[in-house]
């Protein structure tokens, strides 16, 4: 075989192989080029709900080795003691940890400030905000000077451990958002460093960060997101309805129904259904109301609201007391949460009340109607009712009446057997009657 022939052969071999072998390489190589973003959703107060399914996000997304894990927050604020695990949590993460505040009009107050400055990669979206972070105590009040000097050196130290890689600029605006409630929106924050990127959206987003090289707590990881496919992450349904119910709207409703369902119970003894599900949703209530800042003076005036209504209800003060409870309703749900992070809808508020007001008018007249009705049940319905008598009275005697003998004596006169009477009075057993004329045809 010729030289020239023997090239060609080893040239068709060769080529041959490397055309089966492509599909391979290149189905590797856009394996390799493609990269996972898990991605989690943080909407609403800090609680322990949300606390724990960013943890199980982060442990999550360590055990799967993927690129980044993006937190999207909304937040208005929550625990402190909670926001600290969280930012631990966050630092000590060996994946890439990136918080970015969307959609438009979120905003990360409060907590979430510390949340978005703990992040390796923070980002907003146009149209969001972030700072407002003065602390203020559990149930909502202001706190007193001397505890809240405390408690903000506190949060100041913690907040500029946080931002000091991030320069000079944002460290001194961090501290007015302690010491001053100072806010930024996005692009003041992206202005004084505060933030990293300004994104319309997640792909975008994805987009800007690639090449950029973050400390975890390991060291040096530069990220490759160009291609990174995000793939949400949702709560768990226990994490869910935990974290639903503990927004303040969910949770004053929670309250109202239970409320009802147990003066509903109380006013009407003898059934379950009602004090069952007011009993449930008082203590999921009560739940919400232990993860949130509530001020507890709002919610004894609702208590007191209720209060007022069932006394009407009794007492039947003509709709008075209905009315004080109104007010007291109002005015608790208004500050029942003190910061305007987690005030109650006012329509919502309108709502209540408006119709509480009207249930228990309309309970209130219906009750009063039946106090005002000749009594038609037990011995007293006696009164003016026919018997007919079953002996001859005279004047005492015997008559039936609503499938019952009697023992009875006449007032005047006497009355034969089979004759009709009406009963006038009653004293325990026994009745007093009258002849009836024969002119008087009622019965």
């Amino acid at each position: 075989m010729s030289n020239s022939k023997r090239f060609r052969l080893v040239f068709y071999l060769v080529l041959t192989i490397v055309s089966l072998l492509l599909p391979f390489v290149a189905a590797e190589a856009q394996e390799e080029s493609l990269s996972i973003a898990y991605v989690l959703d943080a909407d609403g107060p800090v609680t322990p709900s949300m606390q724990s399914y960013i943890d199980r996000g982060i442990a999550q997304a360590e055990l799967d080795g993927v690129e980044v894990l993006v937190i999207r927050l909304d937040t208005p604020g929550g625990s402190v003691d909670l926001t600290k695990e969280i930012v631990q949590r966050m630092v000590s993460a060996r994946v890439p940890v990136v918080v970015y505040v969307a959609p438009r009009g979120a905003h990360a107050a409060s907590a979430g400030t510390f949340i978005t400055l703990a992040a390796h990669v923070a980002a907003m979206a146009p149209g969001t905000s972030i700072g407002a972070a003065s602390p203020v105590g559990m149930g909502g009040e202001t706190l007193t000077d001397t505890l809240k000097s405390k408690v903000t050196n506190i949060l100041v130290a913690d907040i500029e451990g946080l931002t000091r890689r991030r320069g000079e600029r944002a460290l001194e605006w961090a501290r007015r958002a302690i010491n001053d409630a100072e806010a930024a929106s996005a692009e003041q924050a992206l202005e004084l460093g505060i933030v990293d990127y300004i994104a319309p959206d997640l792909s975008t987003l994805l987009q800007d960060m690639d090449g950029r090289t973050v400390e975890l707590a390991e060291g040096p990881v530069t990220l490759h997101t160009a291609n990174a496919v995000p793939e949400e992450v949702p709560m768990t349904f226990m994490e869910g309805f935990l974290h639903v119910i503990t927004n303040p709207n969910i949770a004053f409703i929670l309250m109202i129904i239970g409320v009802n369902g147990i003066l509903f119970e109380l006013s009407s003894p003898g059934g379950w259904f009602a004090g069952l599900v007011g009993v449930v949703c008082l203590l999921l209530a009560l739940y919400a109301f232990g993860t949130l800042p509530v001020n507890y003076t709002g919610f004894l005036f609702i208590i007191l609201a209720f209060i007022l209504f069932f006394a009407d209800i009794k007492a039947a003060t003509h709709g008075v007391l209905s009315a004080i409870g109104v007010a007291a309703l109002t005015f608790g749900a208004f500050v029942l949460f003190e910061s305007p992070a987690f005030a109650i809808s006012r329509v919502l508020i309108g709502t209540v009340a408006l119709f509480t007001g009207v249930f228990f008018a309309f309970v209130v007249t219906k009750a009063l109607r039946i106090q005002m009705r000749p009594v038609v049940t037990g011995g007293e319905a006696l009164i003016g009712a026919i018997a007919e008598a079953r002996t001859d009275l005279d004047p005492r005697g015997s008559v039936f009446i609503a499938g019952e003998y009697w023992d009875a004596v006449v007032q005047e006169g006497t009355v034969q057997n089979g004759e009709k009477v009406r009963i006038v009075a009653r004293d325990k057993l026994h009745l007093t009657v009258r002849k009836i004329d024969p002119a008087d045809h009622s019965n």
